[in-house]
């Protein structure tokens, strides 16, 4: 069996795995790595004995997923400055799946990569894509009950760390709209005004993008001069976008038309709690093409 044909379990459900497989490390291109290995396996089983190839699917994408966060985990200690996902450019039509969207956001990523391999995956597959706790069980290769008690645990971790206000994209556009205002036109007070008092910025510059800081910045005025400051020292013409960054409206930066950098937000009350700031050019390969997410 090819995996171009169409009626290939593998191929019907490629988006799903990718989603899988993707919340579960962070990384689109170490996702894109875990369905190739996931395929061979696929592809070497007697498939007429699957008696229902999504959920064993899910379970090989899983396992490879889990094999590969224990590689990333002791890859990412040595990682320089703050570490953030790899994002995605998807379709506006994300966000109509709230639960899919608030699941792949950079934010609430950012929170799963504060849980422990088993928990990440326990988590995701519950949350996000209502996987029964025996076929979570099979695939982590613990108890349905042991299942049970790190579903709870991961749970009220991920609850006390999330975003707590949900936002309607509406008035994320907006938000974003006048982020992109500002920073185009170097507007100091504009960038006051959109950014909460306690506005928290992170940025990932991989220690290979000059000017990226490398701990957070917290507060608004010092935020919005470094913003400014740092626009003005860029060598080139510097412009911000507005795209659609893994489900949630967010910003692309161009350096002289070429892509530099991706923005993803959170906010609250019409002004922006958080900033993500991806630059490293390692982590900006999913960005020109949108993907392809499913549940």
């Amino acid at each position: 069996m090819s995996i171009a044909d169409a009626d290939d379990p593998f191929v019907v459900h490629r988006s799903l795995l990718f989603t899988v497989a993707y919340e579960l490390l962070g990384s689109a291109a170490d996702a894109e790595d875990v369905l190739q290995e996931s395929w061979l396996r696929w592809a070497a089983v007697d498939q007429d004995e699957v008696r229902d190839p999504r959920a064993y699917l899910v379970r090989i994408v899983t396992r490879q997923s889990l094999n590969q966060l224990r590689t990333l985990s002791r890859r990412r200690e040595d990682y320089v400055g703050e570490w953030l996902p790899e994002p995605l450019l998807t379709s506006p039509d994300v966000a109509e799946d709230v639960e899919l969207a608030e699941s792949l956001s950079i934010a609430m990523l950012t929170v799963l990569e504060t849980l422990a391999p088993a928990e990440r995956a326990v988590f995701v597959l519950r949350e996000v894509f209502d996987v029964p706790y025996d076929e979570i069980a099979d695939a982590v290769g613990k108890s349905p009950a042991a299942v049970r008690q790190i579903a709870h645990r991961a749970k009220d971790h991920v609850a006390a760390r999330r975003p707590r206000v949900r936002v309607v994209p509406a008035e994320h556009v907006e938000v974003v709209n006048r982020l992109v205002a500002a920073l185009n036109s170097g507007d100091v007070q504009g960038l006051m005004d959109v950014l909460a008092p306690d506005v928290v910025s992170v940025a990932d510059g991989g220690g290979k993008v000059r000017g990226a800081a490398r701990r957070p910045i917290v507060g608004a005025e010092r935020l919005a001069r470094y913003l400014v400051g740092g626009l003005a020292k860029v060598e080139g013409t510097l412009v911000a976008v507005p795209i659609w960054v893994n489900g949630q409206p967010g910003l692309r930066m161009e350096l002289d038309g070429r892509l530099a950098g991706v923005v993803s937000l959170s906010v609250q009350d019409g002004r922006i709690t958080r900033l993500y700031s991806i630059a490293n050019p390692d982590k900006l390969g999913w960005v020109d093409e949108e993907a392809e997410v499913a549940r």
